[in-house]
């Protein structure tokens, strides 16, 4: 079940690179954003004030917390993405920035959460980073014409999905994921929509390709990546879930080939594998040195797992 969902959160993730070219082809990153979230928002809402029991026992402070993760988590990243292709960074290169997440992520883990991160993980963190350069390493010194500044703004966005992954694994709050996928796309709504008012890029364009990107943005990239996301996280803690993002950059140059005729060539395919390697690594060593660490100190696996995930 486990790797069903990994997989299923590794093409849905990586599909949004895609979701944002295809938008990026119509209208500005704001009214692709704030299109995405806006109707969706409208009906997580309508079916939260009919399904309240997930709401209850919430505090001020619960939502308040879930509404800060969400700008971080959505609001934050998705801009820097969206922000970046529009600037001319290609998907891959995005993609290579984010895949420095489980590395940032990886070496907080200890001091923020207590999460023990085993010499084999920090080789398999290794392995991914080697797997994402080879895919699009080639990708970002093409990309000349593009300013020096705009590599940044996929690195901000980064540093905050990063952000947004501690604050909820230090919760100790449990917050059902629907309530936190509700809060999380109002929040973007409201960002958003105020930001193409105040822009005048509220507007929707005409094409009929603009609403595709929208769909395929709501249906694979919300529902699918980014509920998944979180879905992981809870279940197996911040170490193994951005491990899976090393897989992002060669999956989005697949998605690329198949959408958009990109080559795949043999340096992605070797990337692929190496970054295939790298996550199968880090999660036979979390098996295997985090039982023993655990039997050592007679703490049993599950509740230290759960001290450090967040929230069932």
């Amino acid at each position: 079940m486990n790797i069903l969902l990994s997989v299923a959160f590794v093409l849905c993730w990586s599909s949004g690179f895609i979701g944002a070219k295809l938008g990026a082809g119509n209208a500005s990153a704001i009214t692709v954003l704030m299109w995405r979230f806006l109707p969706l928002a409208v009906v997580l809402v309508a079916v939260a004030v009919v399904m309240r029991s997930a709401w209850r026992g919430l505090t001020a402070r619960d939502l308040t917390r879930q509404a800060v993760i969400g700008v971080l988590s959505q609001s934050g990243y998705l801009l820097s993405v969206y922000y970046a292709i529009q600037l001319g960074v290609s998907s891959g290169t995005t993609a290579l920035i984010d895949g420095v997440q489980p590395l940032v992520a990886g070496a907080l883990a200890g001091p923020l959460l207590g999460q023990y991160v085993s010499g084999r993980q920090w080789i398999g963190l290794g392995l991914g980073l080697s797997g994402v350069a080879v895919v699009t390493l080639a990708d970002a010194a093409a990309g000349t014409g593009v300013v020096r500044w705009a590599y940044a703004v996929p690195l901000l966005g980064m540093l905050s999905l990063v952000a947004a992954t501690f604050l909820e694994s230090r919760s100790r709050s449990r917050v059902a994921p629907s309530v936190s996928l509700t809060v999380h796309c109002a929040t973007s709504a409201v960002l958003f929509s105020a930001l193409a008012l105040s822009t005048r890029a509220a507007a929707p364009p005409a094409e009929g390709g603009f609403w595709v990107a929208v769909a395929w943005l709501v249906g694979l990239s919300t529902f699918g990546g980014y509920g998944l996301y979180w879905l992981i996280l809870r279940r197996s803690g911040a170490t193994k879930v951005n491990t899976l993002m090393f897989l992002m950059a060669p999956v989005t140059a697949v998605w690329g080939a198949l959408a958009f005729g990109e080559p795949f060539g043999v340096r992605t395919a070797l990337g692929l594998a190496v970054c295939l390697v790298a996550v199968v690594v880090v999660h036979r060593g979390a098996g295997r040195e985090d039982t023993a660490v655990t039997a050592a100190r007679g703490e049993p696996r599950e509740n230290r797992w759960t001290r450090s995930a967040g929230p069932a």
